[in-house]
């Protein structure tokens, strides 16, 4: 009986550390997914100050996506960050990371927030299974404490608006651009 006791034991002692780390990853993993939401809704209010009538946009369109970046370019740039796409039929937020790479006549530092509003649920979900945008171009934006004081230029994204907002740092020149967004493996 006390042997049995003593496996039963030294089997929870086992599970113990397995569970407490599973549960301790769950809780940075809904930590992190909040911060982005937060950042997302963060976002939109800024685009819908911008620009008044995207919010109409975004509540008829059957989902939208949201990203936030930081980068700095010279000749050569680069951009990170992450956002989420939404749902609006289901409310499911998809959980995504963006890269995106310049090369060209450009100088800055910058935080850049997209806003791609989906036509269709088809071009939703290929952008979340497939995620690529490319584009290029030029101009001047510069931005300071959330307030847009240059040009917001749109994009392209098959089956989708495409904004985006420049609401601290500079970006003066043009460029060549890809980007690619895809599933975050950590969040989703």
């Amino acid at each position: 009986m006390k042997l049995g006791l003593l496996k039963l034991l030294a089997a929870g002692a086992l599970f113990l550390p397995v569970a407490t780390g599973t549960t301790l990853a769950q809780s940075e993993t809904a930590k992190k997914q909040a911060e982005v939401r937060e950042a997302a809704k963060t976002a939109l209010a800024d685009f819908y100050k911008a620009k008044p009538e995207l919010k109409a946009q975004v509540q008829k369109a059957p989902g939208y996506g949201v990203f936030t970046t930081y980068g700095l370019s010279f000749l050569v740039g680069g951009a990170g960050g992450s956002g989420l796409v939404h749902n609006n039929k289901t409310r499911h937020d998809t959980f995504m990371d963006m890269a995106q790479g310049s090369l060209g006549l450009q100088v800055g530092a910058s935080q850049n927030r997209t806003l791609i509003v989906f036509k269709d649920a088809k071009s939703m979900q290929q952008f979340i299974d497939k995620g690529w945008e490319f584009g290029g171009g030029g101009g001047a934006a510069a931005g300071v404490a959330g307030k847009d004081a240059g040009s917001g230029s749109g994009g392209t994204v098959s089956g989708a608006e495409y904004y985006t907002l420049t609401p601290n740092g500079v970006q003066v020149g043009g460029a060549a651009t890809g980007t690619k967004f895809w599933k975050s493996k950590e969040l989703n």
